[in-house]
């Protein structure tokens, strides 16, 4: 029992250590100026964050028949899992990483809160949403200003017929508030 609690206690501590890197905001704060909202990005690892957007945002309307023509502004919360896979030859090659600035891919999910609209004629009501893979650029600035890309495919579901469209998604705002792991850089 005592091997078993001294393991567990070094693999905590491994783990600790594991969740703070030197490549990504521990924490950062973004107000987002295109699809209105905030943005609240902190990490997970050494190069992989948890982004969260509460946002008015110009997205895709599913339940239309040509939803690639279709679109409107929803509330939404979006969520994704960011590894930056590129933080490390940035740093080599003397490019800023501030405000978690590089190249990541994402699983990426989304919810739309529209409320009842009309969409061909045909009342449509209840949320719906997509999860999907994106791939996204991010840069910041010392000023705060800050815009980050992506884009993918989603599985759209809701009150319509399930299918899979693009993901766009853009951000561009400034970074109100952050915690640096890595101070200097």
């Amino acid at each position: 029992m005592r091997r078993f609690l001294l393991l567990a206690f070094l693999s905590t501590g491994l783990f600790v250590h594991a969740q703070y890197g030197t490549n990504c905001e521990v924490r950062q704060f973004k107000l987002n100026a295109i699809n209105p909202g905030v943005e609240y990005e902190m990490a997970l690892g050494v190069n992989s964050t948890l982004d969260i957007r509460v946002a008015y945002k110009a997205a895709l309307e599913p339940a239309s028949s040509q939803p690639l023509e279709d679109f409107d502004f929803f509330p939404a919360i979006t969520v994704q899992n960011r590894y930056y896979h590129n933080l490390n030859s940035r740093e080599r090659r003397r490019r800023s990483i501030y405000g978690n600035s590089g190249n990541y891919i994402a699983p990426s999910v989304a919810v739309f809160s529209p409320g009842d609209r009309v969409v061909e004629g045909q009342l449509v009501d209840g949320i719906h949403g997509y999860g999907g893979l994106v791939y996204g650029v991010q840069r910041s600035y010392d000023s705060g200003f800050s815009f980050s890309i992506d884009a993918g495919a989603g599985y759209y579901v809701g009150p319509f017929k399930g299918t899979i469209q693009p993901v766009v998604n853009l951000s561009i705002g400034w970074i109100i508030s952050e915690k640096r792991w890595c101070v200097g850089l």
